[in-house]
């Protein structure tokens, strides 16, 4: 079986391969630049694709993204195993090196097909002369509220339509020829410059906070009995409640052959679900499915704390982070909240995982706009911060290295000396809040719930094995059915017992002791002939058993085709004697004729047959005896 899943996995690796050269070689002109990136060579096309050299991967519109800037980075997207920061920025800087072999080979492209960069023109600016009276209408007001650090998200944004309400009336009477969106454009980029201003050349921000400063955390645990594992992580006015499910293994998430060939990953016994609702942000809004956001955020956090869940966790984990209140960086509030509620339930995951975001403000050089003149770096940003900032850059990890990142840059290139500042002050920042985090729960709990799921092993003989199934799995379908249970074959001998609560646990122990308890120990008994049939009678050995077949051949020393031939009638009971089970499908050996003879030959040779049931000696002493 094992040399059928690699060779299907081999065809899955060929259909891709196969799959990535018919799209290379649809969507390529003939003028190709190699590029040698080591082990393997990247082929770049003047059509609208790339491919490595060998068919392995096909990468879609490589049109120099990188080509305004060399070493600046658009954007980084990382997971890592709890690697150390020093590592991890050197990471940074080799990839960098390494991409300028594909920038040149891209420009070089370009140059041959003599093809020139596009660049997007800005759509829409507003008049001049209407930020001009913009500014001396209202720059004090939004100053001051601005400066106000008595505000919170919602005041602060109440104070500022307020403003913006009553400049629009007196622009709309100064301009009347204006358009709506020239109107609120002009407001718009006054707020912004104020505000980018404030940190730029004053050092504050719209709370208060120094640039490195962290807002206020709290941390809860255990919130709720019923569930596995609970916690509550506030930061600021962002708020996350966090819970955790276990289920058996069996509610693993299962990928497709190719998602398999591709990433190596055969099932997924770790999730986190991250939810978003209306009111998060003081709003009403239907509740549906995920969007784009929801999933780019949920990922985000499972890189998070993926790297510290303990590879052999008998349990499927389900991590559920709902966003109560949002006010910037609600991701990393997940990955912080995640972390505690998974400490709550028990789970011994290595080390405990904080995330922290990290904003930037930037002015660029008048001469030359793609060059930063002068940055300010804001640690924990605010929403506002987010929205009318340069960077949203997220790290996460544990006090001894990093687990994931991820920037989004809204400038054209960020320099590789901002990236490396941002992980320094994001590495502060982490193990400052981890020190927080400790003071509500510093390692997992020793144990789990009482009301938590228990699983347990369960060796089952092959020769009891049919007695544990039933008759077309009959009795594990009665066992799950009465007690709630997951049953799950190991190997041959060998099934997991998942039980919702240890309550349930108990009640499937008893069931399965009773339906595979030993048999009487005796040498004769009395049996009740339930029924005829052509080959055999149906009898019961005791009162609760399953009926079993007394073949003709063991009736009576003379061959008869039907055990009406013996005058033998329903209800009627007979004497037999046991020779125990059979070792290798598990049914009952009896025998009618043994008793109404003494030729030893016929016990001989069943004893020849093993019929004695899991190999007892005493049993064989027994039967050789009689």
């Amino acid at each position: 079986m094992k040399y059928l899943l690699r060779l299907g996995r081999s065809f899955a690796r060929l259909h891709v391969r196969l799959c990535h050269q018919s799209v290379y070689s649809r969507h390529t002109n003939a003028c190709r630049v190699g590029v040698d990136l080591g082990d393997k060579k990247l082929e770049i096309s003047s059509g609208r694709f790339a491919r490595f050299a060998d068919g392995a991967a096909v990468v879609q519109d490589v049109s120099a993204q990188h080509s305004r800037t060399y070493t600046e980075a658009l954007m980084i997207e990382a997971s890592a195993e709890n690697v150390l920061q020093q590592d991890f920025c050197h990471a940074v800087k080799v990839g960098v090196k390494h991409t300028q072999q594909i920038i040149h080979a891209i420009q070089q492209l370009a140059r041959e097909q003599k093809v020139t960069k596009r660049t997007p023109v800005k759509m829409f600016s507003p008049p001049t002369d209407m930020v001009e009276h913009v500014r001396r209408l209202a720059s004090e007001r939004i100053y001051a509220v601005f400066t106000d650090y008595t505000h919170d998200k919602i005041s602060r944004d109440e104070a500022i339509n307020k403003v913006r309400l009553e400049t629009e009336e007196e622009l709309k009477e100064k301009f009347p020829q204006a358009e709506p969106f020239e109107v609120i454009e002009s407001f718009n980029t006054l707020s912004k410059e104020i505000f980018r201003n404030l940190v730029l050349n004053e050092y504050r921000r719209c709370d208060g906070r120094e640039l490195t400063g962290l807002r206020n955390i709290s941390c809860d645990v255990d919130l709720f009995k019923p569930l596995h594992g609970s916690a509550l992580f506030q930061r600021g006015q962002t708020q996350v409640l966090c819970s955790v499910t276990f289920d058996s293994l069996e509610s693993s998430i299962k990928t497709d052959i190719i998602t398999t060939a591709l990433s190596g990953i055969k099932d997924k016994n770790f999730m986190l679900h991250y939810e978003f609702p209306p009111y998060a942000t003081n709003e009403t809004g239907k509740m549906g499915g995920l969007n784009r956001r929801e999933l780019g955020h949920g990922a985000l956090a499972e890189k998070a704390l993926r790297p510290v869940i303990p590879k052999d966790f008998p349990f499927t984990i389900r991590v559920t982070a709902e966003v109560l209140e949002s006010n910037g960086s609600s991701s990393m509030a997940s990955a912080c909240g995640g972390s505690l509620a998974l400490m709550d339930a028990g789970v011994p995951i290595s080390s405990a995982v904080a995330g922290v975001a990290i904003g930037l403000i930037s002015k660029a050089n008048p001469e030359k706009p793609a060059e930063i003149e002068d940055y300010r770096l804001l640690t924990d940003i605010l929403g506002i911060e987010d929205y009318l900032g340069d960077m949203d850059f997220k790290l996460a990890g544990t006090n001894k290295g990093i687990t994931a990142l991820q920037a989004d840059v809204k400038i054209p290139g960020l320099p590789l000396k901002v990236v490396m500042e941002a992980i320094q002050q994001a590495t502060v920042a982490k193990r400052e809040i981890l020190g927080i985090m400790n003071k509500c729960i510093a390692k997992p709990r020793e144990s789990r719930k009482e009301n938590g799921p228990v699983v347990e092993n369960v060796r089952v003989p092959v020769s009891r094995r049919a007695r544990f199934v039933g008759p077309g799995g009959y009795n594990l379908r009665r066992l799950q059915a009465q007690t709630g249970v997951t049953i799950s074959q190991v190997d041959e001998e060998t099934f997991s017992v998942f039980a919702p609560t240890p309550g349930a646990m108990n009640e499937a122990q008893h069931f399965i002791s009773e339906i595979c308890k030993d048999d009487p120990s005796y040498s004769s008994s009395v049996l009740l002939l339930l029924c005829f049939r052509d080959i055999g009678v149906m009898v019961k050995l005791y009162p609760n058993m399953t009926p079993v077949l007394l073949h003709n051949s063991q009736l009576d020393h003379k061959r008869i085709k039907h055990p009406s031939a013996l005058g033998l009638e329903v209800g009627q009971e007979i004497q037999v004697k046991y020779f125990g089970r059979d070792p290798t499908d598990g049914r009952m050996r009896l025998s009618r004729k043994v008793l109404q003879s003494t030729a030893a030959s016929v016990v001989k040779r069943l004893n020849d047959k093993q019929s004695i049931s899991m190999g007892s000696s005493d049993m064989q002493t027994t039967s050789t005896d009689s």
